[in-house]
Protein backbone atom coordinates (compact mmCIF):
# COMPACT_ATOMS: atom_id res chain seq x y z
CA UNK A 1 0.00 0.00 0.00
CA UNK A 2 1.37 3.51 -1.13
CA UNK A 3 2.14 5.89 1.63
CA UNK A 4 0.07 9.10 1.56
CA UNK A 5 2.01 12.19 3.41
CA UNK A 6 -0.75 14.51 4.89
CA UNK A 7 -0.27 18.18 5.85
CA UNK A 8 -0.20 18.61 9.07
CA UNK A 9 -1.91 21.13 11.07
CA UNK A 10 1.23 22.60 12.60
CA UNK A 11 2.41 22.98 9.52
CA UNK A 12 -0.03 24.98 8.07
CA UNK A 13 0.10 27.44 10.99
CA UNK A 14 4.13 27.86 10.34
CA UNK A 15 3.22 28.67 7.13
CA UNK A 16 0.77 31.50 8.28
CA UNK A 17 3.02 32.68 10.44
CA UNK A 18 5.55 33.15 8.18
CA UNK A 19 3.32 34.82 5.84
CA UNK A 20 1.36 37.24 7.81
CA UNK A 21 4.06 39.17 8.81
CA UNK A 22 5.41 39.17 5.17
CA UNK A 23 2.09 40.78 3.96
CA UNK A 24 1.30 42.72 6.86
CA UNK A 25 4.81 44.44 6.27
CA UNK A 26 4.54 44.86 2.74
CA UNK A 27 0.68 46.26 3.07
CA UNK A 28 1.17 48.46 6.60
CA UNK A 29 0.94 51.76 5.12
CA UNK A 30 -2.42 51.30 3.74
CA UNK A 31 -3.56 49.51 6.88
CA UNK A 32 -1.97 52.49 8.86
CA UNK A 33 -3.51 55.03 6.74
CA UNK A 34 -6.84 53.26 6.80
CA UNK A 35 -6.98 53.48 10.76
CA UNK A 36 -5.89 57.15 11.07
CA UNK A 37 -8.46 58.46 8.55
CA UNK A 38 -11.32 56.61 10.80
CA UNK A 39 -10.02 57.32 14.27
CA UNK A 40 -10.23 61.31 13.30
CA UNK A 41 -13.36 62.70 14.71
CA UNK A 42 -15.41 64.92 12.50
CA UNK A 43 -15.53 68.25 14.40
CA UNK A 44 -11.89 68.61 15.55
CA UNK A 45 -10.71 71.86 15.13
CA UNK A 46 -7.81 72.30 12.00
CA UNK A 47 -5.10 73.15 14.48
CA UNK A 48 -5.33 69.15 15.50
CA UNK A 49 -4.63 68.42 12.14
CA UNK A 50 -1.51 70.50 11.57
CA UNK A 51 0.88 68.32 13.50
CA UNK A 52 0.30 65.36 11.13
CA UNK A 53 0.33 68.19 8.19
CA UNK A 54 4.26 69.37 9.12
CA UNK A 55 5.71 66.35 8.80
CA UNK A 56 5.01 64.11 5.40
CA UNK A 57 5.52 60.62 5.60
CA UNK A 58 7.72 60.98 2.31
CA UNK A 59 10.26 63.14 4.78
CA UNK A 60 10.88 60.45 7.54
CA UNK A 61 13.43 58.47 6.43
CA UNK A 62 16.06 60.93 5.74
CA UNK A 63 18.73 58.86 6.59
CA UNK A 64 18.43 56.29 4.80
CA UNK A 65 20.07 56.17 0.91
CA UNK A 66 17.98 55.18 -2.18
CA UNK A 67 18.80 51.85 -4.13
CA UNK A 68 19.99 53.94 -6.79
CA UNK A 69 22.08 56.34 -4.79
CA UNK A 70 24.41 53.00 -3.54
CA UNK A 71 24.57 51.16 -6.78
CA UNK A 72 25.74 54.18 -8.49
CA UNK A 73 28.27 54.92 -5.61
CA UNK A 74 29.44 51.14 -6.04
CA UNK A 75 29.66 51.81 -9.56
CA UNK A 76 31.38 55.74 -9.99
CA UNK A 77 35.03 56.45 -9.30
CA UNK A 78 35.90 57.94 -6.22
CA UNK A 79 38.37 58.52 -3.22
CA UNK A 80 36.11 56.45 -0.69
CA UNK A 81 37.36 52.06 -0.88
CA UNK A 82 34.65 50.88 1.48
CA UNK A 83 35.03 47.64 3.39
CA UNK A 84 31.47 47.29 4.73
CA UNK A 85 30.67 46.44 7.81
CA UNK A 86 34.28 46.94 8.54
CA UNK A 87 34.98 50.38 7.71
CA UNK A 88 36.34 52.52 4.87
CA UNK A 89 39.46 53.89 3.63
CA UNK A 90 39.42 57.59 2.65
CA UNK A 91 42.16 57.98 -0.38
CA UNK A 92 43.97 61.59 -0.20
CA UNK A 93 42.95 64.47 -2.84
CA UNK A 94 45.90 66.07 -4.87
CA UNK A 95 45.70 68.77 -6.59
CA UNK A 96 48.63 69.90 -9.02
CA UNK A 97 48.52 73.33 -10.56
CA UNK A 98 44.80 73.26 -11.13
CA UNK A 99 44.96 69.75 -12.39
CA UNK A 100 43.01 66.87 -10.22
CA UNK A 101 45.32 63.81 -9.85
CA UNK A 102 43.88 62.12 -6.63
CA UNK A 103 44.19 58.46 -5.78
CA UNK A 104 40.85 56.70 -6.48
CA UNK A 105 39.59 53.00 -6.06
CA UNK A 106 40.03 52.62 -9.77
CA UNK A 107 43.83 54.06 -9.53
CA UNK A 108 44.27 51.80 -6.50
CA UNK A 109 43.01 48.66 -9.03
CA UNK A 110 45.47 49.25 -11.83
CA UNK A 111 48.51 49.18 -9.11
CA UNK A 112 47.22 46.32 -7.96
CA UNK A 113 46.80 44.91 -11.53
CA UNK A 114 50.07 45.80 -12.84
CA UNK A 115 51.61 44.21 -9.45
CA UNK A 116 49.89 41.06 -10.01
CA UNK A 117 50.49 40.88 -13.89
CA UNK A 118 54.44 41.67 -12.75
CA UNK A 119 54.72 39.26 -10.53
CA UNK A 120 52.44 36.18 -11.92
CA UNK A 121 54.72 36.39 -15.15
CA UNK A 122 57.85 36.95 -12.98
CA UNK A 123 57.27 33.56 -11.55
CA UNK A 124 55.91 31.90 -14.88
CA UNK A 125 59.19 33.47 -16.22
CA UNK A 126 61.21 31.34 -13.58
CA UNK A 127 59.35 28.11 -13.71
CA UNK A 128 59.87 28.23 -17.62
CA UNK A 129 64.19 29.11 -16.81
CA UNK A 130 64.06 25.50 -14.84
CA UNK A 131 62.20 23.56 -17.24
CA UNK A 132 64.47 21.11 -19.58
CA UNK A 133 63.20 19.46 -22.79
CA UNK A 134 61.69 16.20 -20.98
CA UNK A 135 59.68 18.59 -18.43
CA UNK A 136 56.47 20.86 -19.44
CA UNK A 137 55.20 23.21 -18.19
CA UNK A 138 52.72 22.88 -15.07
CA UNK A 139 50.07 24.62 -12.88
CA UNK A 140 50.00 28.32 -13.35
CA UNK A 141 52.72 28.34 -16.53
CA UNK A 142 50.37 26.28 -18.17
CA UNK A 143 47.51 28.17 -18.45
CA UNK A 144 49.11 31.03 -19.26
CA UNK A 145 50.88 29.48 -22.14
CA UNK A 146 48.00 27.95 -23.19
CA UNK A 147 46.46 31.91 -23.29
CA UNK A 148 49.88 33.51 -25.03
CA UNK A 149 49.42 30.79 -27.69
CA UNK A 150 45.81 31.34 -28.11
CA UNK A 151 46.38 35.04 -28.92
CA UNK A 152 49.80 34.61 -30.93
CA UNK A 153 48.04 32.08 -33.34
CA UNK A 154 44.24 32.38 -33.30
CA UNK A 155 44.47 36.23 -32.58
CA UNK A 156 47.58 38.27 -33.86
CA UNK A 157 48.58 36.06 -36.56
CA UNK A 158 45.17 35.36 -37.87
CA UNK A 159 44.10 38.84 -38.61
CA UNK A 160 47.44 40.62 -38.87
CA UNK A 161 49.11 37.59 -41.19
CA UNK A 162 52.87 38.56 -41.86
CA UNK A 163 54.81 40.51 -39.92
CA UNK A 164 52.75 40.10 -36.59
CA UNK A 165 55.82 39.16 -34.28
CA UNK A 166 56.61 42.87 -33.45
CA UNK A 167 52.48 43.36 -32.21
CA UNK A 168 52.71 40.58 -30.53
CA UNK A 169 53.66 41.93 -27.15
CA UNK A 170 50.96 44.67 -27.30
CA UNK A 171 48.61 42.40 -27.92
CA UNK A 172 49.44 40.10 -25.24
CA UNK A 173 49.67 42.79 -23.00
CA UNK A 174 46.26 44.48 -23.21
CA UNK A 175 44.47 41.19 -23.60
CA UNK A 176 46.22 40.48 -19.85
CA UNK A 177 45.94 43.35 -18.27
CA UNK A 178 41.94 43.75 -19.06
CA UNK A 179 41.40 40.39 -18.48
CA UNK A 180 42.96 40.62 -14.39
CA UNK A 181 40.98 44.16 -14.43
CA UNK A 182 37.81 42.36 -15.30
CA UNK A 183 38.36 39.46 -12.66
CA UNK A 184 39.26 41.66 -10.15
CA UNK A 185 35.87 43.60 -10.36
CA UNK A 186 34.12 40.40 -9.36
CA UNK A 187 36.44 40.12 -6.29
CA UNK A 188 34.65 41.47 -3.01
CA UNK A 189 35.22 44.81 -1.97
CA UNK A 190 36.95 45.22 -5.44
CA UNK A 191 36.44 47.60 -8.26
CA UNK A 192 36.11 47.29 -11.76
CA UNK A 193 38.43 49.51 -13.39
CA UNK A 194 37.86 48.62 -16.70
CA UNK A 195 34.16 50.33 -15.67
CA UNK A 196 35.93 53.68 -16.41
CA UNK A 197 35.50 55.09 -19.64
CA UNK A 198 39.06 57.15 -18.96
CA UNK A 199 40.55 53.58 -18.85
CA UNK A 200 38.82 52.08 -21.80
CA UNK A 201 39.33 55.33 -23.33
CA UNK A 202 43.06 55.73 -22.99
CA UNK A 203 43.45 51.74 -24.02
CA UNK A 204 41.44 52.13 -26.91
CA UNK A 205 44.11 55.71 -27.47
CA UNK A 206 47.03 53.03 -27.66
CA UNK A 207 45.50 50.64 -30.35
CA UNK A 208 44.71 54.09 -32.40
CA UNK A 209 48.43 55.20 -32.03
CA UNK A 210 49.72 51.47 -32.67
CA UNK A 211 47.35 51.33 -35.78
CA UNK A 212 48.43 54.49 -37.38
CA UNK A 213 52.42 54.11 -37.00
CA UNK A 214 52.32 50.25 -38.32
CA UNK A 215 50.12 51.80 -41.16
CA UNK A 216 52.79 54.32 -41.71
CA UNK A 217 55.73 51.54 -41.59
CA UNK A 218 54.00 49.03 -43.66
CA UNK A 219 52.60 52.21 -46.45
CA UNK A 220 54.93 54.92 -46.00
CA UNK A 221 53.15 58.71 -46.25
CA UNK A 222 52.34 58.30 -49.78
CA UNK A 223 51.13 54.82 -49.38
CA UNK A 224 49.06 55.84 -46.31
CA UNK A 225 47.24 59.01 -48.00
CA UNK A 226 46.63 56.62 -51.41
CA UNK A 227 44.74 54.11 -48.04
CA UNK A 228 42.48 57.14 -47.52
CA UNK A 229 40.88 57.15 -50.97
CA UNK A 230 40.09 53.43 -51.26
CA UNK A 231 41.28 52.98 -54.65
CA UNK A 232 38.05 54.74 -56.06
CA UNK A 233 38.50 57.18 -58.77
CA UNK A 234 39.11 60.57 -58.00
CA UNK A 235 35.61 62.28 -58.69
CA UNK A 236 35.01 60.03 -54.82
CA UNK A 237 37.68 61.05 -53.00
CA UNK A 238 35.34 64.38 -51.93
CA UNK A 239 33.38 62.10 -50.55
CA UNK A 240 35.38 58.65 -49.74
CA UNK A 241 38.53 60.51 -48.12
CA UNK A 242 36.43 62.22 -44.74
CA UNK A 243 34.74 58.96 -44.72
CA UNK A 244 37.72 57.21 -44.33
CA UNK A 245 39.37 59.85 -42.20
CA UNK A 246 35.97 59.51 -39.60
CA UNK A 247 36.69 55.82 -39.82
CA UNK A 248 40.19 56.22 -38.41
CA UNK A 249 38.34 57.58 -34.88
CA UNK A 250 34.95 55.70 -34.97
CA UNK A 251 37.33 52.52 -34.26
CA UNK A 252 38.64 53.80 -31.25
CA UNK A 253 35.36 55.22 -30.05
CA UNK A 254 33.76 51.68 -30.79
CA UNK A 255 36.36 49.73 -28.82
CA UNK A 256 36.24 52.23 -25.62
CA UNK A 257 32.42 52.17 -25.33
CA UNK A 258 31.89 48.12 -25.78
CA UNK A 259 34.16 47.53 -22.77
CA UNK A 260 33.08 50.00 -20.76
CA UNK A 261 29.38 49.51 -21.64
CA UNK A 262 29.68 45.84 -21.15
CA UNK A 263 31.62 46.07 -18.04
CA UNK A 264 29.38 48.52 -16.36
CA UNK A 265 26.06 47.01 -17.24
CA UNK A 266 27.14 43.44 -15.67
CA UNK A 267 27.16 45.39 -12.30
CA UNK A 268 24.45 47.59 -12.43
CA UNK A 269 22.08 44.11 -13.05
CA UNK A 270 23.79 42.34 -10.30
CA UNK A 271 23.51 45.08 -7.94
CA UNK A 272 19.78 45.84 -9.33
CA UNK A 273 18.55 42.06 -8.58
CA UNK A 274 20.04 41.90 -4.99
CA UNK A 275 17.83 45.92 -4.12
CA UNK A 276 14.96 44.35 -5.19
CA UNK A 277 14.26 42.15 -2.10
CA UNK A 278 15.10 45.24 -0.36
CA UNK A 279 13.01 47.72 -1.96
CA UNK A 280 10.20 45.35 -1.91
CA UNK A 281 11.05 44.20 1.95
CA UNK A 282 10.36 40.25 0.97
CA UNK A 283 11.87 37.43 2.25
CA UNK A 284 10.05 35.42 -0.73
CA UNK A 285 11.37 37.58 -3.36
CA UNK A 286 15.74 37.61 -2.27
CA UNK A 287 14.92 33.64 -2.16
CA UNK A 288 12.89 32.89 -5.45
CA UNK A 289 14.19 36.03 -7.21
CA UNK A 290 17.62 37.98 -6.01
CA UNK A 291 19.87 35.50 -4.96
CA UNK A 292 19.41 32.77 -7.90
CA UNK A 293 19.54 35.39 -10.26
CA UNK A 294 22.14 37.44 -8.97
CA UNK A 295 24.50 34.00 -8.67
CA UNK A 296 23.17 33.38 -12.59
CA UNK A 297 24.56 36.84 -13.38
CA UNK A 298 28.02 36.57 -11.69
CA UNK A 299 28.86 34.03 -13.60
CA UNK A 300 28.05 34.68 -16.57
CA UNK A 301 29.91 38.52 -15.66
CA UNK A 302 33.05 35.50 -14.94
CA UNK A 303 32.65 34.25 -18.85
CA UNK A 304 32.15 37.78 -20.18
CA UNK A 305 35.51 38.75 -18.41
CA UNK A 306 37.40 37.10 -20.72
CA UNK A 307 34.97 37.60 -23.31
CA UNK A 308 35.43 41.53 -23.77
CA UNK A 309 39.52 40.90 -23.15
CA UNK A 310 39.15 38.53 -26.09
CA UNK A 311 37.04 41.40 -28.28
CA UNK A 312 39.27 43.84 -27.43
CA UNK A 313 42.35 42.20 -28.47
CA UNK A 314 41.02 40.68 -31.44
CA UNK A 315 39.66 43.89 -32.53
CA UNK A 316 43.12 45.57 -31.85
CA UNK A 317 44.65 43.29 -34.22
CA UNK A 318 42.12 42.99 -36.39
CA UNK A 319 42.64 47.08 -37.24
CA UNK A 320 45.92 47.20 -37.26
CA UNK A 321 46.06 44.30 -40.05
CA UNK A 322 43.32 45.97 -42.57
CA UNK A 323 45.62 49.45 -41.87
CA UNK A 324 49.03 47.47 -42.56
CA UNK A 325 47.57 44.54 -45.50
CA UNK A 326 49.49 45.44 -49.01
CA UNK A 327 47.21 44.53 -52.22
CA UNK A 328 49.38 42.00 -53.29
CA UNK A 329 48.82 40.08 -50.14
CA UNK A 330 45.19 39.70 -49.78
CA UNK A 331 44.95 36.16 -51.00
CA UNK A 332 47.43 35.03 -48.65
CA UNK A 333 45.92 37.08 -46.09
CA UNK A 334 42.54 35.46 -46.56
CA UNK A 335 43.59 32.02 -46.59
CA UNK A 336 45.18 33.12 -42.89
CA UNK A 337 42.26 34.67 -41.72
CA UNK A 338 39.68 31.66 -42.95
CA UNK A 339 42.81 29.10 -41.70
Amino acid sequence: MKRVNVIQPKAILKVIAILVPLLLNVNGHAFAASGQSSDVPTNSAPAAVAPAVAVPAAEAPEGEEKAGDVIMHHILDNNVFAFEPFGSVTLPKIVVGGFDISITKHVVMLWLVSALLLTVFSVVGGQYKNLTPRNAPKGLANAMEALVEFIRFDVAKSNIGHGYEKHLPYLLTVFFFILFCNLLGLVPYGATATGNVNVTLTLSIFTFFVTQIAAFKAHGVKGYLQHLTAGTHWSLWIIMVPIEIIGQFTKPFALTIRLFANMTAGHIIILSLIFISFILKSYIVAVAVSVPFAIFIDLLELFVAFLQAFVFTMLSALFIGLATAHEGHDESAAGAAHH
